[in-house]
């Protein structure tokens, strides 16, 4: 069932195979906000710019934005170097085992993400960028419809991707921050940080809301 928008109109929801994709894929974010995501890329698809992610993991969220891309006749990137970001690694509460490659002993959560998009039928929509943001926001020449932040969690990773992406933004573009927790009990500061910078910059105005995920429009 569709989830009503900022506007009060029923919100798009991605097929049922899709959303049965996001949910089968390995990943963090929860069923509500992937909605709310996906209603964003949407939106940002009708621009007829590109939609963009900052950390990809293993494709959880990205099929959505592919789902969407699709739809709106919209490439859709995805940038990651697929060694997992800090809080990812042994010993750290989110590591995975099965996300380190045998040989080399290291994360590699590439081939997981590729198992996610053909899964869900949706490799043929996503450009996939194996680097680091920075490097990779650094060549970028053309503007943006979406830009969704979810890569590193540490001020230095969340802020570069912030200077990174923000500025490739058209008028008009989403850019969509995850993890943002005002509360530090919640979670890391970071993002919290990031979005407040946004907001203080004057070039954003938050037109949604859900849980940890926030939408803002660029003027």
């Amino acid at each position: 069932m569709s989830q009503p928008s900022a506007t009060g109109l029923p919100a798009p929801t991605p097929s049922p195979g899709v959303l049965a994709a996001f949910e089968g894929a390995q990943g963090f974010m929860p069923v509500h906000e992937g909605l709310a995501l996906y209603a964003a890329a949407v939106e940002a698809g009708r621009l007829g710019l590109p939609l963009l992610e900052v950390g990809t993991y293993c494709g959880r969220s990205t099929v959505l934005l592919a789902e969407a891309g699709r739809t709106a006749g919209v490439a859709v990137v995805t940038v990651d170097h697929h060694r997992g970001s800090e809080e990812q690694q042994p010993g750290w509460e989110y590591h995975d085992p099965a996300t380190v490659d045998p040989e080399l002993g290291v994360m590699d959560t590439l081939p997981a993400f590729r198992r996610t998009l053909h899964r869900a039928g949706l490799e043929e929509h996503v450009i996939a960028v194996v680097g680091r943001s920075p490097q990779v926001a650094a060549v970028w020449g053309r503007p943006l419809g979406l830009v969704f932040v979810d890569g590193g969690h540490t001020d230095a990773h969340a802020n570069a991707d912030y200077e990174g992406w923000a500025p490739h933004l058209a008028p008009g573009g989403l850019l969509v921050i995850h993890d943002v927790f005002p509360d530090p009990a919640d979670g890391g500061q970071a993002p919290y940080r990031v979005w407040l910078r946004a907001l203080a910059s004057g070039d954003f105005e938050e037109v949604r809301t859900v849980d940890s995920l926030r939408v803002l429009r660029r003027r």
